[in-house]
């Protein structure tokens, strides 16, 4: 894993830094795991833009990645290191003993020819996954779930690691990449190491295309509009627009949104933001 550099003999050359490829070992997908992915360009089911600044993009399809890794106690080995569209890490795509194949996020360290497991049988090396209650304090893991049995939402992008802090009852402490410490409950599984492809956060774009490719559009300021199209538009000579706030009206900073149900704030023991 690296960064590729170029001459400048373009602007947009000068300043761009993207990934070498050199831990990627096929090309193609794994067909029996790959299904097709339709952009919506920030509509909903009615035609009506609600995430604005979308649209465009390469075409890419999805990978079927196993967050649950729920095939306890048969080994598998890993065939091949993927490049995903969709992710900001690597995948991994394993070769089950029964013949089954899956594909994993990629840790870092993980090689072709490794061997994986899941399970209570699993020791204690990158990409081996098991449930929190077998993971002892101290050890990096990522891949985390939130409901047991729902598959990980927690540390699954690139370079993200969390560390089990302690052991407390029917949960344990994680101090995740943001800082924050939560609890999660030790039915949970959790991926033992760091989520690979570390030099992702070095990328530099270069050029406004690469945001296009990638499906995202042009972001105008809400002073650069006029009165009629935003609430921060108009004014004579460059005006600062008054207080933040969208397009329909809603103030940006301050502003609390957070609807009143069920709340998790209780699992939260130190919060990203001191």
């Amino acid at each position: 894993m690296g960064l590729k550099t170029f001459k400048p003999t373009t602007p947009s050359l000068r300043g761009m830094a993207i990934s070498d490829f050199a831990e990627i070992t096929r090309s193609t997908s794994e067909k029996s795991l790959t299904v097709g992915k339709r952009g919506s360009g920030g509509r909903n089911n009615q035609g009506r833009i609600t995430t604005r600044f979308r649209g465009g993009g390469v075409r890419r399809a999805l990978r079927k990645i196993d967050f649950r890794r729920d095939k306890d106690g048969i080994a598998a080995k890993v065939a091949e290191i993927e490049y995903d569209p969709n992710r900001s890490a690597r995948i991994a795509l394993l070769h089950y003993v029964d013949g089954e194949k899956r594909y994993i996020l990629c840790p870092n360290g993980l090689k072709v020819g490794d061997t994986v497991m899941s399970g209570a049988q699993a020791e204690f090396t990158p990409g081996n996954a098991m449930t929190l209650a077998l993971i002892p304090v101290g050890v990096e893991v990522h891949n985390v779930e939130v409901v047991p049995g729902k598959g990980a939402a927690l540390v699954r992008s690139a370079g993200a690691v969390a560390i089990i802090r302690s052991k407390e009852g029917a949960h344990a402490q994680l101090k995740m990449p943001s800082g924050e410490i939560r609890m999660i409950n030790l039915a949970c599984r959790a991926t033992i190491g760091q989520v690979g492809n570390l030099d992702h956060l070095g990328l530099k774009f270069g050029k406004a295309g690469k945001k296009r490719y990638l499906g995202r559009r042009p972001h105008v300021r809400g002073v650069a509009m006029n009165p009629i199209d935003h609430p921060m538009g108009g004014g004579e000579g460059r005006s600062s627009g008054g207080h933040p706030q969208s397009p329909w009206g809603q103030y940006a900073k301050g502003l609390k949104t957070r609807k009143k149900k069920k709340s998790t704030s209780r699992f939260i023991i130190e919060r990203r933001k001191k």
